[in-house]
């Protein structure tokens, strides 16, 4: 009796996947079962997960440029906000300018009739001669006295401007020995340090022009404590205009 053997051939592994490379791409069924064999549904789900989540990104890039677009909008207003809140404060800082400039004009009107009396009063004078003011052009006399010490070197430019810019100009005696006594008055509702340094130029120019004691006096509603003091310092007096 003869007895056949078969002998079988174990196949190297590079032959064996060659083999299976080769069964594979003559069969692309089997491809898939192959992966579906060695793949989880979380690898097999990956492509359409991968799809939904660039469809996000997509969506979110989208979202993005539309945020951007609505900032670029958001900016432009605000701009156009600071532009006209900026024109708003040029409008309330020129007004209050003007309406600070009106209530002098009218304080000056009503201290013009009692000039006079509250200086002489304050001051201890007598026989006031109110020789500029509101209500009042420059006497020809007194201008020409102020232009012949410009001529001659006395004073400066701006010295002869600010005398004739000076609020009020009085001329009076004072009441203890009749001397003769120069005033020059700065009007403001509210008296700052502007007005204390115009005041006391006027002064030391009337004193210069015409040889004789002149006394430098702001005039207004109220001054705070810091020009009061400095009004003190630079030897001005404080008169208040009542009725303010």
């Amino acid at each position: 009796m003869t007895t056949n053997i078969v002998t079988k051939q174990r196949l190297d592994p590079e032959t064996l996947v060659a083999r299976m490379i080769a069964e594979l791409q003559a069969n692309p069924e089997a491809q898939r079962l192959l992966l579906r064999a060695l793949l989880t549904n979380e690898f097999l789900g990956m492509p359409a997960r991968l799809e939904r989540v660039e469809r996000d990104v997509a969506e979110m890039k989208a979202d993005v440029k539309r945020v951007q677009a609505n900032m670029k909008r958001v900016e432009a207003n605000v701009k156009r906000v600071e532009a006209d809140v900026a024109e708003l404060k040029t409008v309330t800082h020129t007004l209050s300018n003007d309406v600070g400039e009106l209530k002098g004009h009218v304080l000056e009107l009503r201290f013009h009739g009692k000039m006079g009396s509250l200086i002489c009063q304050a001051l201890g004078l007598r026989r006031p001669q109110i020789l500029q003011g509101a209500l009042l052009t420059t006497g020809a006399e007194f201008g020409e006295a102020i232009a012949a010490a410009a001529d001659d070197g006395r004073i400066s430019d701006d010295r002869e401007e600010r005398i004739l810019a000076t609020d009020a100009i009085l001329r009076a005696q004072r009441r203890s020995d009749r001397t003769p006594v120069w005033v020059a008055v700065e009007v403001s509702h509210r008296v700052d340090e502007h007005d204390v340094d115009r005041a006391r130029a006027s002064a030391d120019t009337l004193a210069t022009v015409f040889g004789e004691e002149a006394v430098a006096v702001v005039a207004g509603c109220r001054i705070d404590s810091t020009d009061r003091s400095r009004a003190a310092a630079a030897d001005v007096r404080y008169v208040e205009v009542p009725g303010c």
